[in-house]
């Protein structure tokens, strides 16, 4: 198992990436990973001696946060990122992993790994953790703004399958996340594919409000990715506002802080319960080879979780359940 990642994307490269990929080697010794990158830098957070299921293919250029994405994938031919996607193409690697500049990622995935057969949107998924200590995945979260009904239905087999079969959930509960739980209810959009999923080989339960996600009562979550990356970011920034704001209180007195030395077992669970770095990356569902967008603040944890994800989405050759399924014509426009 050949994993490529590219060493120089994130806020925390290329150190987090380095550890995270000696971590996930020493976790499972079939991996080997292929660090992307400047080979000066990457080499400065590894051992004199390169380490047993360490690779590395040196690039002189990265692809920036502030990039625009088109321009930066078509004119950095050889950045960490772009060369990483290729190493999966060309079948030097089984699996691609960035934490770097989402749009450019998802360009570089369409122009490079390219599409699946009867795929018109690749979408991009993400985990919510919820209070189940299971997680969500919903998709998609901002590689299309608009979509149409049947990118939605398609959206919900690869998700129902990615959860099946790389996190293990039997008969995954998905759900259609809208305005409120009756069926009728949303935009033209919902209305349009609710019917759509309810003939669908899927545990499709009806609307769910954004609301009621935390709870843990869907396994797959389908949106149009203005919805959806309006849905994370929303989570992301209260979830960190409750943490600091705890943090706040419990260090105001003397007394708030004896009890967070009580609660400490407790919140430390919680939040572990809260973190994405539990969980790895997240797929770029839809592309001919299997590629991963892990956070762009990844620790290495963080890392190690989105490699060793996937190595499991390669292992139960999810790619290949998804395009039998789709070429089926009950999810082809218009039919």
């Amino acid at each position: 198992m050949r994993i490529a990642i590219d060493a120089m994307g994130g806020d925390h490269a290329p150190l987090s990436n380095v550890r995270g990929a000696l971590a996930a080697v020493q976790a499972d010794p079939s991996i080997t990973v292929i660090l992307v990158g400047d080979e000066a830098e990457i080499k400065k957070h590894l051992p004199a001696e390169l380490p047993a299921g360490i690779e590395i293919r040196h690039t002189t250029e990265v692809i920036e946060a502030e990039d625009e994405p088109v321009k930066a994938v078509r004119r950095k031919k050889d950045s960490s990122m772009v060369v990483t996607i290729q190493l999966a193409r060309e079948g030097e690697a089984d699996a691609a992993i960035s934490a770097g500049n989402t749009g450019a990622l998802m360009t570089a995935g369409l122009l490079i790994a390219g599409r699946m057969k009867g795929i018109e949107r690749p979408a991009l998924a993400a985990f919510i953790p919820n209070m189940k200590g299971r997680v969500t995945l919903t998709l998609d979260v901002g590689a299309n703004m608009d979509a149409k009904p049947f990118h939605l239905l398609q959206y919900a087999i690869m998700g129902s399958m990615y959860v099946e079969k790389v996190l293990g959930f039997e008969q995954p509960i998905v759900g259609l996340l809208n305005v409120g739980t009756e069926e009728g209810k949303g935009n033209e959009l919902t209305k349009a594919v609710f019917p759509l999923l309810q003939k669908a080989p899927i545990r499709f339960i009806g609307n769910v409000e954004a609301r009621d996600i935390l709870q843990g009562g869907t396994d797959v979550i389908v949106c149009d990715g203005f919805a959806g990356n309006v849905l994370l970011k929303t989570l992301e920034g209260s979830v960190a506002t409750v943490f600091g704001q705890l943090k706040q209180e419990f260090t105001s007195s003397f007394l708030n802080k004896l009890a967070a030395a009580i609660l400490k077992p407790s919140l430390v669970r919680f939040k572990k319960q809260m973190d994405y770095a539990e969980y790895g990356g997240a797929p770029l569902l839809g592309l001919k080879y299997p590629v991963f967008k892990a956070h762009g603040s990844s620790s290495e944890r963080a890392i190690q979780s989105a490699i060793l994800t996937a190595a499991r989405f390669v292992r139960q050759d999810v790619n290949q359940y998804i395009q039998a399924e789709l070429e089926k014509d009950i999810y082809h426009e218009g039919e």
